[in-house]
């Protein structure tokens, strides 16, 4: 369902490598403080925002309350109003025994026992939100001198919510931006071809993001979409626009899509029936360390396998997660990495690195794509030691159009020998 259009106007145009939406490790520091010193599960610093506590920085478990940064808390919840009430801290040492709390919806809910808070301001003695503590049980040692504790440890934060709220202003921007680009449709798109490297046919495109006003490090805005609870969804947004190419793919180039281990749990398969795409569709897993330990990603892949997906691991080489993955899900398709596969024409550890792939690769009935070549000294090592398809910008470098994708580079490749007669 689509977003509503935001009222703050249309997005500037961003290089998310640029922005940080990281606190001051100093709040985290602080609130470690008063969690210790008050012996309470979780201690927070949330900012007045509209009709509602926004939960910014957490020390300890919030997870365990069911809160992570960006939960709010309304107005009208019991433990808010009480500070807000009193222009003074709030200490209540037993939830259930204070009639306050006692029937409070969000206590029974988050499972609160003890709770501690007090006001935080600003430079210009506007309130800015709540710092305070959670307990998962009572804490009958709490007194109402604790609350001074908390109170000065406010005012320590009097500078801090300057810079932390300059950070959740650009996390609010950030998050815009990414929903807007989303609602638009998502990233564009561009195919870079996958070639044999027996006769130089293109076997298949891989799908790759391009975002608006940024030629460079897409990576960084699936880190930053991640960052504000939204890298699912750009992730599916980008491989929906991507599904859209497949009419006019011919029906021997398979399309290659990436995808997170969260996109494939979250709901890939049905997206893939919809567009009756499943037998021709390479999904390549990225960000894959340990990802086979999850009962809920692994499920999903068996079905898209037997409805014919092949999977694909990327970054084959480059660290034991991957390699232990590489043994553990026995993909279709292993891509070797671009650190192994540039200069191993010169270099002999990337040789045998590469060759050792390759051997795996064989016993576990999976074929090998070689990332990144770049020259023809390294397409000929590739083909040497028994890799079947390449990928780079010697081969083909991405392009708009289907049909440049599905174009061979002239030259590169030359018929072999007629045979005998």
């Amino acid at each position: 369902m689509a977003r509503t259009a935001s009222p703050v106007g249309p997005a500037r145009p961003l290089d998310p490598g640029t922005e940080q939406i990281q606190a001051d490790p100093a709040v985290a520091d602080l609130l470690g403080v008063l969690r210790r010193h008050l012996a309470m599960d979780v201690a927070f610093l949330g900012r007045l925002d509209e009709q509602c506590l926004l939960l910014q920085v957490f020390d300890g478990d919030p997870a365990a309350f069911g809160l992570a940064p960006g939960s709010t808390v309304r107005r009208h919840a019991a433990l808010y109003p009480t500070a807000l009430a009193h222009d003074a801290p709030i200490v209540i040492p037993d939830t259930q025994a204070d009639r306050r709390t006692a029937q409070a919806p969000i206590v029974q809910g988050l499972g609160i026992g003890s709770y501690a808070a007090a006001l935080v301001y600003d430079n210009d003695d506007e309130v800015y939100g709540l710092v305070g503590c959670l307990g998962r049980q009572p804490r009958q040692h709490l007194r109402p001198r604790d609350g001074q504790f908390v109170d000065l440890l406010a005012a320590f934060l009097r500078d801090a919510v300057i810079d932390l709220r300059r950070v959740w202003e650009s996390r609010s921007h950030l998050s815009r931006i990414i929903s807007d680009l989303i609602d638009d449709g998502g990233p564009q798109i561009v195919f870079q071809p996958v070639v044999s490297l027996a006769d130089g046919s293109i076997a298949g495109v891989e799908a790759l993001s391009r975002f608006p006003d940024s030629h460079r490090d897409p990576e960084g805005w699936f880190k930053v979409a991640a960052q504000v609870g939204l890298g699912t969804e750009l992730e599916l947004a980008a491989i929906r626009h991507a599904l859209t190419a497949l009419p006019g793919l011919p029906p021997s180039v398979a399309l290659s899509l990436n995808a997170a281990p969260a996109t494939i749990a979250s709901g890939l398969l049905g997206l893939l029936r919809s567009f009756g795409a499943c037998d021709r569709v390479i999904v390549e897993i990225t960000e894959h360390e340990y990802f086979s330990t999850d009962p809920v990603v692994m499920r999903d892949i068996q079905a898209l396998r037997s409805l014919g997906t092949r999977i694909a691991v990327d970054d084959t080489g480059t660290g034991y997660a991957g390699l232990e993955q590489l043994i553990q899900l026995r993909p279709e398709i292993v891509k070797l990495d671009y650190l192994i596969t540039h200069l191993m024409d010169v270099d002999p550890a990337r040789r045998a690195v590469a060759a050792a792939i390759v051997s795996v690769a064989r016993e576990i009935g999976g074929q090998v794509i070689a990332e990144g070549i770049e020259s023809t000294a390294e397409l000929r090592t590739a083909t040497e030691i028994g890799i079947g398809f390449g990928q780079g910008y010697l081969l083909g470098r991405p392009a708009r159009t289907l049909r440049a994708a599905c174009s061979p580079t002239p030259g590169l490749f030359r018929p072999g020998p007629a045979p005998a007669r």
